[in-house]
């Protein structure tokens, strides 16, 4: 027991252990493919990073996966990295299968896309060692997060309820962020922006529109069934992280979609940035601060402990009964 939230952690179960040596492993392919050449569309090599902002920025999500990953692996707070992984899990299926699209498929129906900062025009693919290792490090996720689901029961580590009364608050405003995080990812973070054009002679104003990116749910075939999967799968861990218990349970819940929501309001961010032509959205900067407002409920969750009061013992409840 430790503390006044009296955590008690029972045995660490080796499946436990080797999910986490996954979400590490992940973590690990996950930082190494953000510098190698992500894809040649168009025989325009495309580099996810192109200075020390943009490599801070792709590797906010591997760095805490291998932070987590590490401690889950050493047994210590299991039911927290438990809970990550099994969020990273859930959120990476639909991630998986955007990437298999944009690696196989986007050229059957060619369109513009935005990656990493660039438009380019999809008429041809050709696979970088940046997406191979990219979709690696999605799969060892998803199988991370699926052993994390079958060790969660056979984990032993409960608390003295300290974030129960907190649990309410916490669920409803992690609902309504996960709303407006699925609201927001519909779109894209950064778009083309519409140019008005003067005719030189009749000095007549028209506004020329731009392609921009499509939504993430306009996209067809496996790009269109790996949005809905993600969006279905963010609402669904917003929805349930606050629950899980013990309170660490709930932090590492709340953790595992704040660090994928900032995650992606920073790469619109980057993307804006980087690309002249295109420009930050209102529903990027909606994801940002939906990523920041996660942050802030994690840790409200994880600093409940210290505003409990300490468990009451029976001789203190009920008084002592000797007499002299």
């Amino acid at each position: 027991m430790q503390g006044p939230d009296r955590l008690v952690v029972g045995t660490v179960p080796l499946l436990a252990r080797a999910a986490g040596a996954l979400l590490l492993l992940a973590g690990l392919v996950g930082a190494v493919a953000v510098f190698p050449t992500y894809l040649v569309v168009g025989g325009q090599a495309v580099d996810p990073v192109t200075g020390p902002v943009s490599a801070l920025v792709a590797l906010v999500a591997p760095v805490a996966a291998v932070a987590v990953g590490a401690g889950l692996a050493l047994g210590r707070v299991p039911r927290l990295g438990l809970a990550y992984a099994s969020v990273c899990g859930a959120l990476a299926v639909g991630r998986l299968l955007i990437e298999l699209y944009q690696g196989r498929g986007s050229t059957t129906r060619p369109a513009v896309e935005v990656l990493a900062g660039e438009r380019v025009v999809t008429s041809s693919v050709d696979l970088g060692a940046g997406w191979v290792l990219g979709v690696v490090a999605l799969v060892l996720t998803v199988l991370a997060g699926l052993m994390a689901l079958v060790a969660w029961g056979r984990t032993v580590m409960e608390d003295g309820g300290s974030l129960d009364p907190l649990r309410p608050v916490l669920a409803g405003a992690s609902v309504l962020l996960g709303v407006g995080a699925v609201l927001c990812l519909a779109s894209p973070a950064a778009d083309v922006p519409d140019r008005v054009v003067v005719d030189p002679v009749t000095g007549l104003e028209t506004v020329v529109t731009a392609q921009g990116p499509p939504a993430l749910l306009e996209r067809p075939g496996l790009a269109l069934l790996g949005g809905l999967l993600l969006a279905g799968a963010l609402l669904l861990c917003a929805v349930t992280a606050p629950s899980l218990r013990p309170r660490l349970g709930a932090v590492g819940g709340l953790l595992g979609v704040a660090v994928f929501v900032l995650a992606a309001g920073l790469s619109g961010l980057r993307d804006a940035l980087h690309g002249p032509d295109l420009d930050w959205t209102v529903t990027g900067a909606g994801l940002l601060v939906l990523g920041l407002g996660l942050v802030a409920l994690t840790v409200v969750a994880w600093r409940a402990h210290a505003a409990a009061p300490a468990a009451v013992t029976d001789a203190e409840r009920f008084g002592s009964t000797s007499e002299d």
